[in-house]
């Protein structure tokens, strides 16, 4: 069953324009100066047929908890997931989402000065002007207290979100989220996926850190535990009124 996505009601930004594209798992949430509801839908055809057909031929892919091989052969989507899943430390499937943001909004990017796409929590985003993006950590105190706040110089970029109290995404930890940072959707899905891995304890969070900082590629992490909250890299935290 799909989770009702009530958190993008509190999306408050009046000057761009929504699109919902779906295509079997993907869902995605597009904000952009135009409706791009037949681009989209393409784009997430193409990658999803790039995806389909590979894990078609090597099923493994689609089931390993840890990271495989890269296949230098493999189609660009696909050699990101391996690639991320690398540096992680993690099947590549903990990429996927990240990807297709990442993948499908820079497609968009040529229809669009602003995109900013939503899948199930983890967010590809490029804007000429800065943005706050909410966080959304569960019963932590810290659920619609702080937003990211991201300036044009950062982006594109991927924010990508893990939690082991919210959601049907597979995490061995209980981090209420882990919100990784980086250029690279899938590398940013990977790392908050194997670093929510880590925190079972608030006193984790100091190790999930250490961990994340070491990954080349990564520009920022945030740890949410119950009312503790760790943060590393190029990463503003901003109140919300």
């Amino acid at each position: 069953m799909v989770q009702p996505r009530t958190y993008r009601l509190w999306i408050r930004d009046n000057d761009l324009i929504s699109t919902i594209a779906s295509v079997k798992e993907t869902d995605l949430y597009i904000r952009a100066n135009k409706k791009l509801e037949k681009e989209a839908l393409a784009a997430i055809l193409k990658y999803r047929e790039f995806l389909e057909r590979y894990i078609g031929y090597h099923p493994h892919f689609l089931t390993a908890l840890k990271p495989l091989p890269v296949d230098e052969n493999a189609p660009p989507i696909v050699k990101e997931m391996f690639i991320a899943a690398e540096k992680a430390g993690v099947g590549p499937m903990a990429a996927v989402a990240g990807a297709i943001a990442q993948f499908v909004g820079n497609d968009l990017r040529n229809h669009s000065s602003e995109i900013i796409i939503e899948n199930g929590g983890d967010i590809f985003i490029n804007s000429i002007k800065k943005r706050f993006v909410g966080i959304f950590a569960g019963n932590s105190p810290f659920t619609g207290k702080i937003a990211l706040e991201i300036q044009p110089e950062q982006m594109p970029l991927g924010i990508c979100t893990s939690s082991g109290t919210v959601g049907h995404s597979l995490s061995f930890g209980k981090a209420d989220a882990v919100i990784a940072l980086s250029p690279s959707g899938a590398l940013a899905d990977a790392v908050a996926t194997a670093t929510g891995n880590i925190i079972q304890e608030n006193s984790d969070i100091t190790g999930g850190i250490e961990f994340a900082r070491n990954i080349e590629g990564l520009t920022g992490i945030v740890i949410i535990k119950d009312s503790a909250l760790g943060v590393w890299g190029d990463v503003k935290i901003s109140r919300v009124a």
